[in-house]
């Protein structure tokens, strides 16, 4: 199905070649807006072509020993005369939000936001890029990409009580799906999408295809992708947006690279842990809780809201248990506050937060040190995340609330029988859209200049840091270096951090070192001047107490396998994973098109 997503946005519908472009038809900004706005101010935005261009403002709460990261009220008029669409602070997280009110299927996304994979669920591929990538389709409505490769998730059966799509999430990954697109990745040095399918797939409403859909970045996979069919259209319907459905399904026969089988009716209640390991939730029963997070950007859905809700009605929060409660969007909070399913959480000892992206962090409302969290939202990566803590489903979390430790929830006496209302609010109150030019004429302002890119000059000696702790500060500086820094990474998590913050770690960081970096990944890296470097086991063994590394102008790389760099004398094997014009990018500093550099 990504296949026939980018086939029918390609001049080659083959998709032949290692990169190929393709046009993009919608473009979600929230990590770094104004970076990416001023890269396609350079390269000649004056109004953006794409079918939906917005700036999500993800910081609610901001403070005078705190201010806002990026000015964007200031940049209001700006972002609105390029034809881009602002969504204000309290609209939700952006990944709900998206899916609810501008998400479309057999459409392709562009984003520097990783969480918004969750939009998949509706059908619509959503791809990171660098920032000069954003900016090129800002202005010119196209990116240049990798093609894609394929794993199919069949599924089949019926969920039993009690079970809901944030188990089945955690089921694929304890069925080893991120080892499966770890393979294909090396086998094929290409992007991995997740495609979802089968009989079952039918009877997941949209949200929860999101959930399942939200799971692509932990498992290493560019993003994933459901079928489109008669629950998308009517979930579009209820949106008030019949007129973006197109159907989407596999067709017969359609290669793949792996295909996993799943028996919904087979799926337990289950939890992660924060070191990605997933058991059910009876081998954490009886451990008391301190604080528990219902809500936030994914894992939880408007069904399981108004389940928990009913669970925990007539009942009242224990005295040691900090209940949060982040509603993901503010449809859903106008939809649970006209049932009065928001009244019966608030009654049961609830507070509300704002949808503050630093929510998901760990840094706003952090835990009790030593006690255990339960959040139903998948982590960020990093050393700011929440220790310990447990993900687990909405009903899991009601369980917690109402004995004030974890369990099996299939201990209620009953489950709960939901009905989600058909009238939903569509009024887009916090969304503000340029009206009949009210903005002004964005090319006569003087604009956010880019960051100025960082070329490399030959060859390049770089400090040595292991792992990510260097990030600790939450600002994301690396350490003061005359040299550059070049981060070793072993997990996939550290990468995912780094790819996380890349914007913030350029260009002090010029190398990732790791055994494992997802192709997506590598691009989003070259793009910003920073060498994506792949190293076996025995030369991450020879990288171990080393302080500096020595690494070789582009042109005596390999193309095709790794090319040895001596330390001391210790000799590794580094491959070079960019391909094609992400060479260039990286030894450029950027992304941005030639032309547009030329003019700086």
């Amino acid at each position: 199905m990504a296949q026939k997503i980018l086939a029918g946005r390609c001049a080659d519908p083959m998709l032949a070649g290692t990169q190929v472009s393709v046009k993009v038809d919608q473009i979600v900004l929230s990590r770094a807006p104004l970076r990416a706005i001023a890269e396609a101010r350079e390269a000649g935005l004056k109004k953006t072509s794409a079918e939906v261009a917005i700036v999500y403002d993800t910081q609610c709460v901001a403070s005078a020993s705190r201010p806002r990261a990026e000015d964007i009220h200031a940049a209001t008029p700006e972002i609105l005369g390029h034809g881009i669409v602002l969504a204000r602070p309290g609209v939700g997280f952006p990944a709900p939000v998206h899916l609810e009110r501008f998400a479309s299927p057999a459409r392709l996304c562009v984003t520097d936001d990783p969480r918004l994979a969750g939009v998949g669920g509706i059908g619509m591929l959503t791809i990171v890029v660098s920032p000069g990538m954003l900016g090129q389709a800002l202005a010119q409505g196209s990116i240049v990409l990798r093609p894609p490769r394929s794993v199919q998730v069949l599924l089949s059966g019926r969920t039993r009580p009690f079970v809901c799509a944030r188990d089945i999430a955690h089921e694929l990954v304890r069925r080893g799906l991120g080892e499966a697109v770890g393979r294909i990745e090396a086998a094929h040095a290409a992007p991995v999408v997740i495609e979802f399918a089968g009989p079952s797939a039918r009877l997941l409403s949209v949200g929860e295809r999101a959930v399942l859909a939200g799971i692509a970045p932990q498992l290493g996979a560019a993003g994933a992708v459901f079928v489109s069919d008669e629950r998308t259209e009517v979930f579009l319907r209820d949106q008030r947006r019949s007129k973006a459905h197109r159907a989407l399904v596999p067709d017969a026969g359609a290669p793949c690279d792996e295909v996993l089988n799943v028996d919904l009716g087979a799926v337990d209640p289950l939890y992660m842990d924060e070191t990605g390991q997933v058991k059910t939730v009876r081998d954490l029963a009886g451990k008391p809780v301190t604080q528990v997070l219902l809500g936030g950007d994914s894992g939880c859905t408007l069904r399981d809201l108004f389940a928990a809700a009913a669970l925990l009605k007539s009942k009242r929060v224990p005295p040691r248990v900090e209940f949060l409660v982040a509603i993901p969007s503010r449809q859903m909070l106008e939809v649970l506050s006209s049932t009065g399913a928001l009244t019966d959480l608030i009654a049961t000892g609830a507070r509300l937060i704002e949808p503050d992206a630093r929510a998901m962090t760990g840094e706003l409302h952090p835990p009790v040190p030593g006690g255990l969290s339960a959040r139903t939202h998948d982590l960020e990566p990093g050393a700011a995340a929440p220790k310990p803590v447990a993900i687990a489903s909405a009903e899991a979390l009601a369980y917690a609330v109402a004995t004030g430790e974890m369990g099996d929830p299939r201990s209620f006496k009953r489950p709960v029988r939901v009905t989600i209302p058909r009238a939903l609010p569509t009024d887009d109150v916090l969304v503000v859209r340029d009206r009949k030019g009210a903005a002004g004429d964005a090319s006569k302002k003087p604009g956010i200049v880019p960051a100025p890119p960082t070329p490399w000059k030959g060859g390049q000696t770089l400090d040595v840091v292991e792992g990510t702790a260097h990030l600790t500060n939450g600002k994301g500086a690396a350490p003061p270096s005359a040299n550059g820094v070049a981060v070793v990474c072993s997990t996939l998590d550290e990468v995912r951090e780094l790819a996380a913050r890349a914007t913030e770690i350029a260009p002090s960081v010029r190398a990732i070192v790791a055994p494992f970096i997802p192709s997506s990944s590598v691009a989003l890296f070259s793009g910003l001047g920073i060498a994506a470097l792949r190293v076996d086991a025995a030369g991450a063994k020879g990288l171990k107490g080393q302080r500096t590394i020595a690494l070789p102008e582009a042109s005596k790389w390999s193309e095709k396998g790794p090319t040895v760099v001596t330390l001391g004398s210790q000799k590794v094997p580094l491959t070079w994973l960019a391909l094609g014009s992400e060479r260039a990018w990286t030894s450029a500093g950027t992304a941005r098109p030639q032309a547009s550099r030329s003019k700086s």
